[in-house]
């Protein structure tokens, strides 16, 4: 199918460089070019999140890559502090982004006619604006960490009515956020805007979204309903076309150590598998108590451990656990954990992590670090039923033992997976040709691309 040029839809995609951001992005877009192959979708993110994006040979004909700089100093060695990387980066735009849209329209040869981003890049409603297009946002995380943001006022609101409560007391901010505690509220919401590049960009965010064409979420309607009506009261127009691992998992996730052959030699559900994503490093006190658990458990585990296992692990720990253990640098999550043989799920409860957990049906110990993983862990635990917070929010050998006990030794871990296969079931019918998910992504095609 072919239109003339001036009939050509020409959409920007503008990234955030994170890694747990750009994926979702990317296999958005893939989904939709393929529904609009007339469409040129020119994405825009650092030269580094590009590489590791578009590494592989896919055919996306209809979409190409555009380097925006990282605003990084010449020979900048990266030491472990993302804050500081992300400062730079914000201080780089928008003008990075500009300068690279302005040589996309020239290759294409047409204005753009639609403007997505990540939800965080607020300032592309502003372009959008200027163009006088639709701005299409997708938010990555959860829902109720969405909305936490959206109610920043009433949160520091209800927050000064118990600040001489105990930390897990629960605060009653908005309906159906009953179970929620102080302690759970992301720290970033707190921040000064003037101090931190990240709470500015979460305020900015927060009122930029009402403008939105559309604000696309990577859920499904049916996993929260009460937040689902909150949104519906103040952004209209929210959609929730996932959970993307169902309607467009990674056709390249491909098993370099051979994860899915050691687990096919293990039990059914007798396999830890552990993982904490591919931006947190576990503060050196966690990780020795973590080893520890691992070396007295008679349970077979397998650890995605972000490093070089050889190099950062105890030689001891290795060759103790040899028999019984796999610990690699990466792992195909999805695959390992829709595995027969995965019974709990070790993890910092980031939403593509707890995504993957509903579609493999595992239940989770959590041990949150930061942004929505916090609220996350909470809705795990207290209103889906469907995994715990690690005693104390900190991994200890007593605490992890015990958390593995109950999920794979009592009947409180059976109680866990039968939920979990009532949300996997509420997800699959949501991506059917007739449910939500699907009638959602095709109202979100109608404005990107028709």
């Amino acid at each position: 199918m072919s239109e003339a040029r001036n009939d050509l839809k020409h959409i920007a995609v503008l990234a955030f460089p994170v890694a747990t951001h750009g994926p979702p992005l990317l296999s958005l877009v893939r989904r939709l070019s393929a529904s609009a192959s007339y469409a040129k979708f020119s994405f825009f993110s650092t030269k580094e999140s590009n590489s590791k994006l578009f590494s592989k040979e896919d055919g996306l004909e209809n979409i190409k890559p555009y380097n925006v700089s990282d605003g990084l100093p010449e020979n900048y060695n990266f030491a472990g502090n993302l804050d500081e990387v992300m400062n730079y980066f914000f201080k780089a735009t928008p003008g990075n982004f500009k300068q690279a849209m302005e040589v996309a329209v020239k290759e294409v040869g047409k204005d753009f006619t639609c403007i997505m981003s990540d939800a965080f890049l607020w300032f592309a409603a502003d372009f959008a604006q200027e163009l006088h297009v639709p701005w299409v946002p997708l938010w990555t995380s959860s829902s109720r960490s969405l909305l936490l943001v959206l109610e920043t006022d009433l949160v520091h609101q209800k927050m000064r009515s118990i600040i001489n409560e105990p930390e897990d007391r629960t605060i009653d901010i908005l309906p159906g956020f009953s179970e929620l505690r102080g302690s759970d509220i992301p720290k970033e919401l707190f921040l000064d805007v003037k101090e931190s590049q990240f709470a500015a960009m979460l305020c900015k965010m927060g009122l930029a979204l009402p403008q939105a064409a559309v604000v696309a979420s990577n859920s499904f309607e049916e996993l929260d309903p009460d937040a689902v009506i909150l949104f519906k009261s103040r952004l209209p127009k929210f959609l929730n076309i996932g959970p993307f691992v169902l309607t467009s998992p990674d056709p390249f996730m491909s098993d370099p150590h051979g994860c899915l052959e050691w687990l096919d030699k293990q039990k059914q559900e007798s396999v830890v598998y552990i993982s904490f994503g591919s931006v947190i490093t576990l503060p050196p006190q966690e990780l020795a108590e973590l080893v520890e658990a691992l070396k007295e458990c008679k349970l077979p585990f397998l650890w995605s451990f972000r490093g070089n296992p050889k190099e950062e692990l105890p030689e001891e720990f290795l060759e103790r656990t040899k028999e019984k253990g796999k610990v690699v640098s990466w792992t195909p999550q999805l695959k390992v954990l829709r595995h027969k043989a995965i019974g709990v799920f070790v993890t910092h409860s980031g939403w593509n992590s707890v995504l993957d957990s509903i579609a493999g049906c595992v239940p989770m110990i959590c041990r949150p670090f930061f942004g929505d993983q916090t609220v996350n862990t909470r809705t795990i635990e207290a209103v889906w039923g469907t995994g715990l917070e690690i005693e104390g929010g900190r991994i200890t050998k007593g605490g992890l033992m015990k958390a593995l006990r109950l999920i794979m030794s009592t009947d409180e871990g059976n109680k866990m997976r039968k939920k979990l296969q009532h949300l996997q079931g509420l997800a699959l019918d949501a991506v059917q040709s007739s449910g939500s998910s699907t009638k959602n992504f095709e109202t979100l095609l109608e404005v990107v691309a028709k």
